[in-house]
């Protein structure tokens, strides 16, 4: 990623402008101030007061100005190992992403066992690319690490700009174990990759549905006992100890719990390169959630399940306090009916549920309202959070999460004020459902810019499918190098010569 140009002169003169945003606040991860912003073909070209002249002018006075969102965790027209289909493909997941804040969605490309990466990674553009109506780029999901995958597809893929990469802990079709996990972490180091990481306890939560099965226990509710924190605690702490091995950065998913937290924020503070991901579901929902009659709870099933108020606030604490770089929805959505959550019939087993709840429109209003607006997070954090990070770690900084001179024109215009009540029927994504009916948010995205082209004004979409880019990425950015802390047994100065990696 080149550096931003920041020079006077090459400010165009006034009349040049495709796009001046006049009279707003702008924040982002560092600072906020006043200023207003001059476009020309996609890119910030000025920050500077008394900009005019444009083609387009948009008054953002009284208004804050943001950095458009970087969602870097969504399922988008992706077929689980168990061949269940998400409701929403790219055009409304994008469109729902859009009219949320986001300018930038970072979905997965799945490979299922006895695929070819190579092949994934082609049906996924073959769905995205005549549909999403932002940017977007695909981390890769591996679960088939064989010889073929690790010597050639992989490295060769992360050439090709698919930096980043999740791995499953848990689910018997696509879990890898710490052998395959170390191979897959050495392929990320020696390569500049990002891996990702679910980190659960397969065996601990096979064992606890068992017996809840046995026992008659097969509600929805269920389903939040199966997967114990001690399962995610465990998990969590074993994967940060295999990236320790290998000294290769790890971003840990959708941490639900105090102890998995803690577990990234010690390893944090130690000098390790483990970054943490938390969800709203995280901060807004409980296990209590699942407790609904009939198969309601199932609407609430997810992986990490919710946990309990105490959890709430110690994620919330993470949002602050370095454990968290990134909030993201992890949008998996999965309708109410026989195409979803009640494929197995209208009373499934909480192991027949498909996992996963939608939020991807939701992400960034829910956490402005509830974080910013009640004092919990400043807005910078907010940016941080939802943006500037995900573009660190993902290799996309400092063309997206900014608002600098040289970078994309990804703008959001925020009325800090505008109350909203959260109900499906206002939302743009292929549910039937929505978690959080009911809510009461104050503040809420009004314009979106993606390089330049306005994206959602006055709550119409102005663009056609397939308008968005499909970002390239560069390997071995600075998230994704090792932090220089070789263990002794892999190291060859101190291991008697053995060279390992």
């Amino acid at each position: 990623m080149l550096p931003l140009k920041v020079c006077l002169q090459e400010v165009p003169r006034m009349s040049e402008f495709d796009i001046v945003v006049t009279g707003g606040t702008i924040a982002t991860a560092s600072d906020t101030f006043q200023s207003d912003i001059g476009v020309i073909d996609g890119r910030i070209v000025a920050l500077a007061e008394g900009l005019s002249g444009a083609k387009n002018t948009i008054n953002a006075a009284g208004k804050m100005v943001l950095p458009g969102g970087v969602e870097a965790h969504c399922h988008i027209e992706q077929e689980s190992a168990a061949g269940i289909m998400t409701a929403d493909d790219y055009k409304s997941g994008s469109i729902s992403a859009a009219f949320g804040g986001n300018t930038t969605i970072i979905p997965f490309a799945a490979q299922h066992r006895g695929q070819s990466l190579r092949d994934v990674v082609r049906t996924y553009r073959d769905r995205a690319d005549p549909k999403s109506v932002i940017d977007y780029t695909f981390h890769l999901i591996v679960s088939d690490p064989t010889e073929q995958v690790l010597g050639q597809e992989l490295p060769a893929l992360i050439m090709d700009g698919y930096t980043s990469f999740k791995v499953y802990m848990t689910y018997e079709l696509l879990k890898i174990d710490d052998k395959q996990m170390l191979d897959v972490l050495s392929v990320a180091r020696k390569h500049g990759a990002m891996t990702m990481v679910h980190a659960e306890n397969n065996e601990v939560i096979n064992w606890l549905a068992e017996k809840l099965i046995d026992g008659g226990n097969t509600a929805p509710k269920f389903h939040a006992m199966a997967h114990a924190r001690i399962a995610e605690a465990e998990a969590s702490q074993r994967a940060i100890q295999l990236a320790r091995l290998v000294d290769t950065p790890m971003l840990i998913v959708h941490v639900s719990t105090e102890e998995a937290a803690n577990a990234i924020l010690n390893a944090r503070n130690k000098g390790l390169k483990i970054y943490g991901e938390t969800c709203p579901q995280y901060l807004f929902l409980t296990a209590d959630d699942l407790d609904r009659d009939g198969a309601e709870g199932a609407k609430f099933c997810c992986s990490p399940p919710p946990r309990n108020k105490d959890d709430q606030e110690a994620i919330w604490r993470g949002l602050t306090n370095g454990t968290f770089q990134v909030c993201h929805s992890d949008h998996a959505p999965y309708r109410f009916d026989n195409t979803g959550k009640l494929r197995a019939g209208a009373n499934p087993t909480f192991k027949q549920v498909a996992n996963g709840v939608p939020g991807i429109e939701l992400r960034m209003p829910l956490l402005f309202s509830e974080g910013v607006n009640k004092g919990r997070i400043s807005v910078n954090e907010f940016v941080a959070l939802t943006a500037t990070n995900a573009s660190k770690i993902y290799g996309l900084h400092p063309r997206k999460g900014t608002i600098a001179v040289g970078s994309d024109a990804d703008l959001v215009i925020w009325d800090p004020k505008k109350s909203v009540t959260v109900s499906h029927e206002m939302l743009h994504d292929n549910m039937d459902y929505t978690p959080y009916e009911g809510m009461e948010l104050t503040g809420w995205p009004e314009t979106v810019i993606n390089q330049g082209r306005i994206i959602v004004r006055d709550n119409e979409l102005q663009v056609e499918p397939g308008s968005g880019s499909f970002l390239d990425r560069t390997p071995g950015h600075n998230a994704a190098l090792p932090a220089g802390n070789l263990q002794m047994e892999l190291d060859p100065q101190r291991n008697f010569g053995a060279e390992i990696l």
